[in-house]
């Protein structure tokens, strides 16, 4: 009997890798607000638990209110969850944290998420998030994310925004699209039937516009994407500078099934090593010439496309 990687979701079955994630919304500011954050937290934990198939002892979330399985959004309750995900998660892993609700730019290049009571700065949940192990991917949705950018930027993470400066500070609409991109089948852009972080960001990235275009405004903010680990980020339609890491991670756990296919196993097996071999290529990119690198990580991309094309009609 071989044993292969597929996405699923089948509780019968174990996972080739743990996905872990931390979802909070903070202090709101008012009702208002407090309505349409919390839907929004309960929609997307609605995905990862539902969809997805996470244990509820892989998801904590923390809001302003404390109820049921939901913890009271607090610094003291944040760093509990971060201590919590330090001990559990392993290099393999992949770790996702959200952050929904209001942000502060602070003098300088600082800001903070606002929290129930005493807020957490950017420096602060460097600090907090450094010794989780596995794939980072760190999303701050709020007016003040652009600073926690260059900030959280790290080589093996995905860093997004809903800001490309710290003068977007208006409330953003990029997390109510993001959180929606796993649910839509058009932001399945290379058609594989799952979304990557890549694809979430790109669908969101052009809602956003749409939403500001239709009112007539010009847009207050902008998301952006970092996972070179340069702090600088991108635009989705800048694929190139950022996105490989991206587009290779997805919240949907894989998981391992029995099959006898030693030809689908073949498949699966090139396909985790063309992911590593991408892996490599980018931290080796400060070292490489910029045209050899766009040469070979195109050429690694489009093998795999055509790999999961492959598999996806196997299984």
């Amino acid at each position: 009997m071989v044993i292969v990687f597929v996405s699923a979701a089948a509780p019968s079955v174990a996972s080739a890798a743990d996905r872990y994630a931390l979802i909070v919304t903070g202090a709101s500011g008012g009702p208002q607000y407090a309505q349409k954050y919390e839907n929004w937290r309960t929609s997307f934990v609605a995905t990862l638990t539902s969809k997805f198939g996470y244990p509820e002892d892989r998801i904590i979330v923390l809001g302003e209110d404390a109820e049921g399985k939901v913890r009271k959004s607090t610094r003291e309750n944040v760093r509990a969850a971060l201590a919590s995900l330090r001990r559990r998660a392993t290099k393999d892993d992949v770790v996702l944290i959200m952050l929904m609700g209001h942000g502060t730019v602070l003098d300088g290049d600082g800001a903070k998420f606002n929290l129930v009571g005493p807020d957490l700065t950017a420096d602060e949940w460097v600090d907090l998030v450094k010794p989780i192990a596995g794939r980072l991917v760190f999303i701050n949705t709020t007016s003040g994310s652009f600073p926690f950018l260059r900030k959280l930027s790290g080589r093996g993470r995905i860093v997004l925004t809903a800001t490309d400066a710290a003068a977007q500070q208006f409330e953003t609409v990029f997390p109510e699209f993001f959180t929606k991109a796993f649910d839509e089948p058009g932001a399945d852009l290379d058609k594989n039937n799952r979304v990557s972080i890549w694809e979430a960001f790109t669908y969101a990235s052009a809602r956003v516009h749409d939403w500001f275009d239709t009112l007539g405004q010009l847009a207050t903010e902008r998301p952006l994407l970092d996972d070179t680990g340069d702090g600088v980020g991108g635009e989705a339609d800048n694929a190139g500078r950022d996105g490989a890491l991206a587009q290779l991670t997805y919240l949907a756990p894989e998981v391992l099934v029995p099959t006898g296919n030693a030809e689908l196993a073949a498949l699966v097996k090139r396909r985790a090593e063309l992911e590593a071999a991408i892996d490599d290529l980018r931290a080796s990119k400060p070292t490489v010439a910029p045209e050899q690198y766009e040469l070979q990580l195109e050429k690694l991309l489009l093998e795999l496309a055509q790999l999961e094309r492959q598999i996806r009609a196997k299984t």
